[in-house]
């Protein structure tokens, strides 16, 4: 899953693809170097991001759905928590929808399941604001396995698929570099909750705070974690830099005999 950040402040490329044509240029470069799906999102969730509008998201990501759409030979993914955002991406083309909040907005799941497109949960403690405010978690593996087994139970009583959705432990969503690290120590874990995991790692803090490095400089440390998470049985990997982690996975997939 190739990232495409639609916005002024993300943490990695806040501003570099704010633009419709940087952006639609930046996703057929992704296609190009394998990516299998687009993920577009118009709103930061890094810590301490301010929340935006339902009708500025809808304004940075609605345009670039639209251009893509029937561009690209691979889906396109909206990146949102707003059920508002939710339907008018879809309408625009938009095949998959990507929620940090796991569809706890209020309607979020109803709107999701008259979509009917596959979708990612993820977890995260608080909200972007002030998930990094000290967050703290007696067994984060089983706790954010629980969180997500319970949005998964609240999916199927929706009338959602199971074989649609992925889930993702949300690495670095109110989580200590120490929690990052049990997550993805024990990401096997997670294989058995009914659903595919997704992982999205790429440089994020965590790696910094293990390297020393600036996010723009941690694409060794991206790639390996990527691998790592592979092996340890995800199913699909949110990254900025879609080329060298493509390379990357098809070694750990030779090894593993994965066809992932």
């Amino acid at each position: 899953m190739g990232i495409l950040n639609v916005t002024p402040d993300s943490f990695s490329d806040g501003g570099r693809f704010l633009h419709r044509d940087a952006a639609v240029s930046r996703a057929i470069a992704m296609q190009q170097a394998g990516a299998a799906i687009i993920d577009i999102g118009g709103e930061s969730t890094r810590p301490g991001a301010q929340p935006v509008s339902v009708d500025e998201e809808i304004e940075r990501v609605v345009p670039v759905i639209e251009a893509l759409h029937g561009e690209l030979d691979i889906p396109l993914s909206v990146d949102t928590s707003k059920p508002e955002v939710m339907v008018e991406a879809v309408k625009a083309g938009a095949g998959m929808i990507n929620d940090v909040n796991a569809l706890r907005a209020q309607g979020a799941v109803q709107v999701a399941a008259e979509l009917g497109v596959p979708l990612c949960l993820m977890h995260m403690q608080g909200e972007p604001r002030t998930m990094q405010q000290a967050p703290a978690y007696a067994d984060v593996v089983a706790e954010v396995r629980a969180f997500l087994l319970q949005r998964l139970a609240c999916c199927r009583e929706a009338g959602i698929a199971e074989d649609t959705v992925l889930v993702d432990p949300g690495f670095g969503f109110g989580k200590t570099l120490e929690h990052n690290l049990a997550l993805l120590r024990n990401l096997h874990q997670f294989a058995d909750v009914g659903a595919g995991v997704l992982a999205g790692i790429s440089r994020k803090s965590m790696l910094g705070a293990l390297t020393g490095r600036e996010a723009h400089d941690r694409l060794a440390a991206s790639i390996t974690a990527a691998a790592l998470a592979v092996e340890r049985g995800a199913v699909m990997v949110r990254v900025h830099d879609v080329a060298e982690t493509v390379d990357a996975l098809s070694i750990v997939n030779a090894i593993t005999g994965s066809d992932r």
